[in-house]
């Protein structure tokens, strides 16, 4: 019996902080980019931070199963960073079975955290599919537990402290979507901070301040632009995601004014090709703003710390 298995070259204990950018992109679709998401591993821990369409799928291409991850952090809730949530709960309730081993499912109830408004949002989600979520317990006798959320509403301060990793909330301005929050993860004596969506804020410099890695959202405005001025007709609907997003240059000052080590750009608009040449044009300007290590993500990078 030839089966396929999970490839799951993550052991079950990581040494150093670790994130995988799951998806890049935007809720324009584009190949080779998903939507938001950020896998982190720390300990025994996984976390996915955002989980917009395509989630389980780039878990899967990342070498991490979907049964290793029992708690989503949401900074906000577009589409492009929700739609694939409940994908998630299921997969990692479900137990992978093969041959060679057994991936168990979850067994205890998944957690969500997110600022005010993620129980009403993330519930009606949840209670959309409550027929599936009984037969699954009924008929395939899924763990009971597995089967429920619990929910932490946070728009400010520490909102995880065990096992020696501890993640920090902080607002950011992505109006009008409000709140939103900003992530920073601390663990063995590195940080790791992820923006969100969202214009230049102090409180992401004050959190970031030293950081060994600032993943950022950003856009070129020069690449925008050009397509503004090719396509007139559809000027609203390029220009307005300008109103609450950041450039590429500042993102680039956003990170000299923290100090960090290394910035990482993703949620990319417009998506640069991946070749060398479209992320130098895509950065262009970047390096004399902020002198640290600048690099363009991609889906499936991963970042040890």
């Amino acid at each position: 019996m030839q089966l396929a298995t999970l490839n799951n070259p993550f052991p079950s204990f990581v040494e150093d902080l670790t994130l995988v950018l799951l998806g890049t992109g935007t809720p324009r679709s584009f190949p080779g980019r998903g939507k938001a998401g950020v896998a982190v591993l720390a300990g025994n821990k996984t976390f996915v931070v955002d989980c917009g369409g395509g989630t389980v799928d780039r878990l899967l291409d990342a070498g991490i199963a979907p049964q290793r991850v029992d708690t989503v952090f949401f900074t906000h809730h577009h589409s492009d960073h929700n739609s694939g949530f409940f994908d998630l709960f299921i997969s990692s309730w479900r137990t992978h079975v093969t041959v060679e081993s057994v991936f168990e499912g979850r067994q205890v109830p998944f957690q969500v955290y997110g600022p005010t408004g993620t129980r009403t949002i993330i519930g009606s989600q949840y209670a959309s599919f409550a027929y599936d979520i009984a037969l699954r317990v009924g008929f395939n006798r899924s763990a009971e537990q597995g089967a429920d959320i619990e929910y932490q509403e946070n728009d400010f301060g520490v909102v995880f402290d065990r096992e020696g990793l501890r993640v920090t909330a902080f607002p950011v301005d992505h109006r009008p979507v409000t709140p939103a929050v900003g992530y920073k993860f601390e663990y063995q004596g590195k940080s790791a901070v992820i923006s969100g969506d969202t214009v230049p804020v102090r409180a992401l410099v004050d959190q970031a301040r030293g950081a060994d890695l600032l993943i950022h959202e950003a856009y070129n405005k020069e690449w925008l632009d050009e397509l503004i001025r090719l396509h007139p007709d559809q000027t609203a609907g390029l220009a307005k995601p300008a109103s609450y997003h950041s450039t590429t240059l500042e993102a680039a000052q956003q990170a000299r004014n923290a100090g960090v080590t290394h910035l990482v750009l993703t949620h990319h608009i417009p998506g640069p090709a991946e070749t060398t040449e479209a992320q130098n044009d895509y950065v262009r300007g970047m390096d004399s703003i902020f002198r640290g290590k600048i690099t363009v993500g991609r889906d499936r990078m991963r970042f040890v710390l």
